[in-house]
């Protein structure tokens, strides 16, 4: 459990960092980071959908450095829906895991498509909600932690950015 705490912290810190970035491959690059730590942390608490979610997510971000379009965007998609169907029809997992892969496919979609930061911050405000939930619901310490943060990260940027451009009602 100690471990899976640790695991949970780093990607804590790293998404932090990431959320701050103002280039969206610099924030993917740390993004992929943090969400290759919080996999750990998810797969060592037994939370299988979330692990697999997020390590999807990792490896997304990864490639969406280099490449985006339809045939990455489907390749994902798919994958997630291969992984949903595994834990629902095989492993006869419980009904969360369709807020784990909810959250997965948002991410997904938001990863690939857009282009700018500001885009992706507001995209991710409806899936990290999902993911704060799921974490809450399978017992994730640093899971909620890493989610709240997450949330905070993007408020705060997306208010911070919305100080810093001029006032369009002034004459």
């Amino acid at each position: 459990m100690l471990v899976a705490e640790i695991f949970g912290a780093v990607a804590v810190v790293f998404n932090f960092i990431g959320y701050r970035q103002s280039d969206i491959n610099r924030y993917r690059f740390i993004s992929a980071i943090a969400l290759a730590a919080v996999s750990i942390h998810f797969f060592l608490l037994g939370a299988l959908a979330a692990g697999i979610g997020t390590a999807l997510a990792s490896v997304r971000n990864l490639i969406a450095i280099y490449y985006r379009g339809n045939p990455i965007l489907a390749m994902f998609v798919v994958l997630n829906i291969a992984f949903f169907s595994y834990e629902w029809f095989y492993l006869d997992s419980p009904w969360i895991i369709i807020i784990a892969y909810t959250s997965s496919m948002i991410f997904t979609v938001g990863s690939i498509i857009f282009t700018q930061a500001a885009q992706v911050r507001r995209w991710f405000i409806l899936a990290e909600g999902l993911g704060l939930v799921y974490a809450i619901l399978v017992g994730s310490i640093f899971g909620t932690i890493f989610n709240i943060t997450n949330l905070c990260s993007i408020f705060y940027v997306l208010y911070k950015e919305r100080q810093e451009r001029p006032d369009d009602r002034q004459p």
